[in-house]
């Protein structure tokens, strides 16, 4: 669709001079401006916030991984899922050497309020201590809690353990 600022104003009922604000990055629009230019465009709200990116499907090859940092001895995690804009959950695999712990200096923060959180174990053996009470979690067992509680996950152990975890904001179920 090739569309002129004019042509697009007239379709969307959205102002040429606020069209080019919002073009330049000098204003960010409202919801109810933004759904108007979309359709105006013939496209989704949804659609439109998402202009920016490849498409519906983006890949991350195991060479581009982010690296968390290495805040605590013997652990070490990388994040799965790309950086989206509106992304609400975020896949990380984390590697514990014997008798490592998560959640020292330089781990991620405590989660935002009403965070969950699922952890599948892929090998070995661990901890999960959340709130202050201890749950025992071996390979293939996979466990859900919430995030925003203080917790940590660590490897009693004599081997590495590796679990894969989801970290998804919303509101907690009552």
């Amino acid at each position: 669709m090739d569309l002129s600022l004019r042509d697009l104003a007239v379709r969307s009922g959205v102002s040429a001079p606020m069209l080019s604000q919002v073009e330049r990055g000098e204003t960010s629009p409202t919801l109810h401006v933004a759904t108007r230019i979309a359709a105006g465009l013939e496209l989704r709200l949804s659609q439109l916030l998402r202009l920016d990116e490849d498409g519906a499907v983006t890949v991350v090859r195991a060479s581009e991984r982010r690296k968390g940092p290495s805040g605590t001895p013997g652990h070490r995690y990388e994040i799965l899922t790309p950086p989206l804009p509106g992304q609400r959950a975020e896949l990380s695999r984390h590697v514990l050497s014997p008798g490592a712990v998560t959640g020292g200096p330089g781990d991620p923060p405590m989660h935002e309020p009403g965070s969950r959180e699922s952890a599948l174990v892929e090998s070995g053996t661990v901890v999960l201590v959340c709130d202050g009470q201890p749950h025992e979690l071996h390979e293939g067992d996979c466990v859900t809690f919430d995030a925003d509680l203080p917790h940590h996950f660590q490897n009693p152990g004599p081997d590495r353990a590796v679990l894969l975890a989801v970290v998804s904001a919303g509101l907690r179920r009552s």
